[in-house]
């Protein structure tokens, strides 16, 4: 790959935004590292943000795109068109990595997409595991118990998503949605046959908060997941 297109939407992160950007940093660095020719752009989308979270971005060394829409479609998509607008490679030799702002990614987030990338991969669904400081004891257990390393499910995660702009320019590429905007991209991708790769390998840390962004996100999931697993057991016949 010649080129890296890193976006992330964000609407009123200002708790989460900073170690977001300090991860994603870290990965830029080790990817410039591993590739000094690569051209890299990456871009904020500030959704709406009504906090510090604009003021907290102009710190970084990013590029920050300011919207009003309340769409996380809209954002994802408006940053994708931005990046790709800067960097000079065609679209074969371009990566599209995304992530949300409240998720901590590890440092080889891109080194391993781009791996991936070079070895004929078009599409990349990588992993999501909650931050376990906001979880009950319980809830981290199941968790554990249901995730195991080596054997990535393939959920799809705006989080942890990665595709070759080629692929990502036939799918259509993101979608106006308020919600599942990447599941309407993976879709699309897959009804074109691209080669896809699940991974936990680049698995990145999201908060594990219950009340989220958009409305059937993965706040949502955790919540529910949450309310089942920490339920109160049923109190004894006669008690």
């Amino acid at each position: 790959m010649r080129a890296l297109a890193v976006v992330i939407p964000a609407h009123d992160e200002e708790a989460l935004i900073g170690r977001c950007l300090a991860s994603v940093t870290c990965a830029v660095s080790l990817a410039r590292e591993s590739e000094p020719d690569l051209d890299i752009a990456v871009v904020i989308v500030l959704d709406a943000c009504s906090d510090t979270t604009a003021a907290q971005v102009r710190r970084w060394p990013v590029e920050a795109v300011e919207i009003a829409a309340r769409r996380v479609g809209t954002a994802r998509r408006i940053g994708v068109a931005h990046a790709l607008s800067r960097l000079p490679a065609g679209a074969d030799d371009t990566w599209i990595a995304m992530t949300d702002a409240d998720t901590v990614v590890p440092p080889n987030w891109i080194t391993h997409q781009l791996d991936l990338a070079d070895a004929g991969v078009d599409l990349v669904l990588g992993t999501v595991r909650p931050d376990f400081a906001d979880l009950s004891a319980r809830h981290v257990a199941y968790w554990r118990a249901t995730h195991h390393r080596g054997r990535p499910p393939g959920n799809v995660h705006g989080a942890n998503l990665g595709v070759r702009a080629s692929t990502y320019a036939r799918a259509g590429g993101i979608p106006d949605l308020v919600e599942h905007e990447d599941v309407a991209l993976v879709r699309a991708a897959r009804a074109l046959r691209a080669r896809e790769r699940a991974s936990d390998v680049h698995e990145v840390e999201t908060s594990g908060r219950f009340t989220g962004r958009t409305p059937a996100g993965y706040a949502s999931f955790l919540a529910r997941v949450h309310a089942w697993v920490d339920a109160p057991p049923l109190a004894a016949p006669g008690a």
